[in-house]
């Protein structure tokens, strides 16, 4: 929730939590506690992994999780709650225990990203707004770091505010952009929330005010001489936008003893217009002059104009970063795994005939198996109680070919979830946007596979299970079929 949001964004939930919580309040006389787990089961655009990011919108959601007076109200008015479950809502406080990766961890499909254990009804009440965070800004973070690694080194900056779905998507987009690698944003609000550098240039409108272009140009770099980036495709890049700014820079900027920081491409064949204009440019003696392009960009198109030659110092990249346009669903699911009974868990499973939607039971831990070199060479599910050491031979299950012995030596493995809140209360320190966008680019630097990160047909990331884990799913479902 941002600093000038006055909603109770508590109120971020489906009519269903409320339903089920309502009769679990009913039915239950002592509520027991339940783990729920959120993964998601596709890598976006098929790639080879996706970063786990809105971690910190949820702890902060969970830790101030209430209902005010007129919250109460609107839920007496819909006519399907008692009043004495409405008056238990007046003091509800989430009291769980939450689970997760640290914010910005590459993760993989069908792995626990988060795990809550709690109440029952503290645990249906979160479902929405745990999956709204972790779903966009996971989203919007895998896609930026695609744009930037197709960027090879260019800087990417985030313009897609105005093509976002709404503010919130705008603001929350651009941390979660950050946090993918990009190098700033446009939006504001977003660099006063966060600490994001903010950048951009000038505006067509700027340009066609004044009654020619070189006036435009000439009433801007006095404004602003130490950073003047001129757009140049209002009227026409060759003749002249582009002779326009280099007489900025002769007849305004150099005599004052300033350089044209650069210009900028919104419209046209970007690799073409950029090695021309990089041509003229570099014959005015303006080579440290930058060349920005912006106009529907991703991945793709980047990879695109730069195997064109395409001579571009950075992207400004909008509506499909902000957006994920080419692939704009996440799909992060909630489901509960596992039920108090008697002081334990015992697991719970989803079946279902499609085989990628038979859910992973129980209480659970995931380690990340470092082996040749530190690199990353699986993940590997185990319960929770047990002791993974793979110093040693460690026998492990591939779900999708059981049948095989396969073995993890001399390698390391390190726990992936960490507890973030504890009795409801954050227990994680609070990590800049800075911090998580390094944290996400030693991982792709140093732990995770090159093939891994390619655009067509990546290495898959093994999700490997522990032989008594699996045994134990084995069984489950072997115990369901012979009951239904």
């Amino acid at each position: 929730m941002t600093q000038f949001d006055k909603r109770n964004i508590s109120m971020m939930m489906d009519l269903y939590e409320l339903t089920m919580a309502n009769g679990y309040f009913a039915n239950e006389k002592e509520p027991r506690k339940v783990v729920f787990d959120v993964f998601y089961r596709k890598n976006p655009e098929d790639g080879g992994y996706a970063i786990f990011a809105g971690l910190e919108q949820v702890i902060a959601y969970v830790e101030n999780l209430h209902f005010d007076r007129e919250d109460i109200d609107y839920f007496r008015s819909l006519n399907q709650f008692s009043e004495e479950f409405l008056e238990y809502l007046k003091d509800f406080r989430f009291t769980g225990d939450i689970y997760a990766f640290p914010e910005g961890t590459i993760m993989y499909p069908n792995e626990p990203v988060i795990t809550v254990l709690a109440p029952l009804i503290d645990a249906q009440l979160v479902e929405t707004a745990i999956l709204a965070q972790i779903n966009h800004q996971s989203l919007i973070a895998t896609k930026a770091s695609r744009i930037v690694r197709a960027a090879q080194g260019r800087a990417v900056s985030d313009f897609g505010a105005r093509r976002a779905h709404n503010m919130d998507a705008a603001v929350y987009g651009a941390r979660a952009a950050y946090i993918g690698g990009a190098s700033g944003t446009a939006t504001v609000m977003a660099g006063q929330e966060f600490g994001i550098p903010v950048n951009g240039t000038m505006a067509h409108s700027w340009v066609m005010y004044y009654k020619d272009e070189y006036e435009a140009f000439r009433r801007y770099a006095e404004v602003y001489p130490d950073n003047v980036m001129l757009l140049v495709d209002t009227y026409d890049v060759i003749h002249s936008g582009v002779p326009n700014a280099i007489r900025i820079a002769k007849e305004v900027l150099e005599p004052a003893g300033r350089r044209l920081k650069g210009v900028r491409l919104d419209s046209g064949d970007l690799a073409y217009l950029s090695k021309k204009v990089r041509k003229m440019l570099d014959d005015a003696g303006l080579a440290d002059c930058k060349i920005v392009v912006s106009n529907s960009l991703d991945e793709y198109t980047i990879t695109s104009i730069l195997n064109q030659g395409g001579r571009i110092d950075s992207f400004g990249v909008g509506e499909r970063l902000i957006t994920a346009k080419s692939d704009p669903v996440f799909g992060a699911v909630y489901k509960i795994a596992a039920v108090e009974e008697n002081e334990s868990f015992v697991p719970r499973i989803k079946v279902s005939e499609t085989v990628e939607k038979i859910t992973n039971p129980g209480l659970k831990q995931v380690y990340r198996i470092y082996c040749e070199g530190g690199q990353a060479v699986a993940d590997l599910i185990a319960d929770a109680k047990e002791a993974v050491d793979v110093s040693s031979p460690y026998r492990y299950v591939d779900p999708e070919k059981p049948w095989r012995n396969r073995y993890f030596e001399n390698c390391t493995a390190k726990k992936l979830q960490i507890p973030v809140v504890i009795n409801g209360k954050r227990v994680v320190k609070k990590q800049s946007v800075g911090e998580i966008q390094e944290y996400v680019k030693r991982q792709l630097e140093t732990e995770i596979w090159p093939e891994e990160q390619r655009f067509e047909n990546p290495h898959k990331h093994y999700l490997d299970m522990s032989p008594s884990y699996y045994e134990m799913k084995m069984n489950l479902l072997d115990e369901i079929n012979r009951h239904y």
